[in-house]
């Protein structure tokens, strides 16, 4: 079996154009904790990671497509940048969003049907959760309701904390996308 941590970034890419796992893993060990640790500088922990995991999900899902013009690492570095930067945009949005909303509640427009439709919202979310693949589900019910650590679940479920890591992901992935058209009906 190749020791694929004496390989080149350029081999392990062009292993990678070619579907090898093994390759994607050696890319993943080498560049995710000093990605993460440059995100990190921008934003927080949680944040971070979430970033560098949406990094690795496209390199893994554009590898057929990836066309390097310098080094493997310059590319990575760059991708996290852009991430963490769509990221910053994305949350000033979501406070100035947020800014009016409570300058409407203060003025003293309460919606009566409020906590209807937040129950009727989080019967389409448990609805939604119990749909996800058994493992997924385990996993994505172990992080967000019992508020276990990765290590934690990895522990408990025996997989590793990046199994775990990605399984939370993944599941975040497919609620979005399943919940996105509900929530332009239920916020007002």
């Amino acid at each position: 079996m190749p020791v694929y941590s004496k390989y080149a970034d350029h081999i392990l890419l062009n292993l990678l154009k070619e579907d090898d796992q093994l390759a994607y893993t050696e890319i993943f060990e080498r560049y995710s904790r000093v990605l993460i640790n440059h995100a990190y500088k921008m934003l927080g922990q949680d944040e971070a990671n979430d970033v560098v995991q949406e990094v690795f999900l496209t390199l893994w899902n554009k590898r057929n497509e990836i066309t390097l013009t310098g080094s493997l690492s310059s590319y990575l570095y760059k991708a996290v940048k852009n991430r963490v930067l769509n990221h910053i945009a994305h949350e000033k949005v979501v406070s100035r969003y947020a800014d009016s909303i409570s300058s409407f509640i203060e003025n003293d427009y309460v919606l009566a049907d409020s906590n209807i439709r937040e129950k009727e919202l989080e019967a389409i979310i448990e609805k939604e959760i119990g749909l996800l693949p058994e493992k997924m589900r385990e996993v994505f019910l172990l992080r967000k309701v019992e508020e276990l650590s990765y290590d934690e679940i990895a522990l408990q479920l025996n997989i590793t904390d990046k199994t775990a890591k990605q399984q939370v992901y993944n599941s975040m992935k497919i609620l979005r996308q399943k919940l996105k058209p509900f929530f332009g009906i239920f916020i007002w």
